[in-house]
């Protein structure tokens, strides 16, 4: 069970896709959002279970009813991959009934000494990738890493090849948004990013992202371009995940976009202001060069919160240390 947002169940797909091929004769079924199904497609073994928070399972009659629905599938063991109220409700209801349960450590009490201001604790914490691992080791069910397996790239079907066209030689994905401020590269040295790339006739340039706001903003950043195109808006979300699939690169933030694409086997170029890799939210199978952090010399409060919500003052402009010709040439080394 992992609900939550889009990157919090992007990051499970690695961890179950490695479990389903060291243990081909285990059924397992996932209990999230209806809409994050089309992550889990193509995984062999895989059920998907989708969590009625509207209605069906809405409030605490709703999770009993969840739980009753979920007693028909004679599950062994729970995996509680989320460990709040709603999965620990559901984990211990299944302890009770006498099943083998397993939830993950979230390691608060590292993340709190790595983000706070005095006697900072700067260093790597287990990833959630290894938190995740952890719980199926407790259940039985010990998983490897070390020769991950990625699904083949998606088919970009007639509606995706009118949008990007078939002039490029190489896929660069841009998702410059993310959930804070404070995880969000300022929109001028992003621009300034785009405009450079976009001087590469091979590259076509995708913008990634959603909502009103978020639409009008890529659209000004594509303005003029014509290997620059915003594609939010423009195509359902299985066939976005198609499009990343096929990028060569995903320049990102700390954010959905970047666990989406990792998942899926792409190279991942993250930005990192008030957050940091060492939390343990680096994306899936990148190396750490891969992440460009904000400058701890001249803010070495740094990182200053796990999830971007904290705000700390005189650090609202710790992104502004990472130049944009930086973030190009990295990208350019990769493709």
């Amino acid at each position: 069970m992992r609900l939550s947002a889009m990157g919090d169940v992007a990051m499970t797909v690695p961890v179950l896709r490695a479990f389903v091929k060291q243990y081909p004769s285990v059924q397992l079924t996932v209990i999230s959002r209806p809409f994050l199904k089309p992550f889990f497609n193509g995984i062999p073994n895989i059920s998907f279970f989708a969590f009625d928070e509207k209605e069906r399972h809405k409030g605490f009659l709703g999770l009993l009813r969840l739980f009753q629905d979920l007693k028909k599938l004679n599950i062994d063991a729970f995996a509680d991959l989320h460990n709040v109220l709603r999965s620990q409700i559901i984990r211990n209801l299944f302890a009770v009934s006498g099943k083998k349960i397993a939830s993950v450590d979230k390691g608060r009490q590292g993340k709190k000494e790595l983000t706070r201001t005095e006697d900072k604790e700067f260093k790597q914490l287990p990833t959630m990738f290894q938190r995740h691992t952890t719980v199926f080791e407790e259940l039985g069910f010990p998983i490897n890493f070390s020769n991950p397996n990625f699904p083949e790239k998606g088919i970009l079907d007639k509606e995706i090849q009118t949008i990007i066209g078939n002039d490029y030689k190489n896929l660069i994905g841009i998702a410059p948004f993310a959930q804070y401020d404070s995880k969000v590269y300022p929109i001028d040295l992003m621009q300034k990013v785009i405009e450079q790339l976009a001087k590469n006739s091979s590259y076509k340039i995708l913008l990634f992202g959603g909502g009103k706001k978020e639409i009008e903003v890529l659209e000004s950043l594509s303005k003029d371009k014509v290997n620059v195109i915003n594609m939010a808006g423009k195509i359902k979300f299985q066939q976005e995940l198609q499009v990343i699939s096929n990028l060569d690169v995903m320049l990102s933030m700390d954010s959905g976009n970047a666990h989406i694409a990792a998942m899926l086997g792409v190279k991942v170029v993250t930005l990192w202001g008030a957050t940091h890799p060492f939390a343990g939210f680096s994306p899936f199978n990148q190396p750490l060069e891969n992440a460009l952090i904000s400058d701890r010399e001249k803010y070495p409060l740094l990182p200053t919160s796990v999830y971007g919500n904290k705000v700390v003052e005189g650090y609202d402009e710790v992104m502004r240390s990472i130049q944009p010709n930086q973030v190009v040439a990295y990208i350019q080394s990769l493709v």
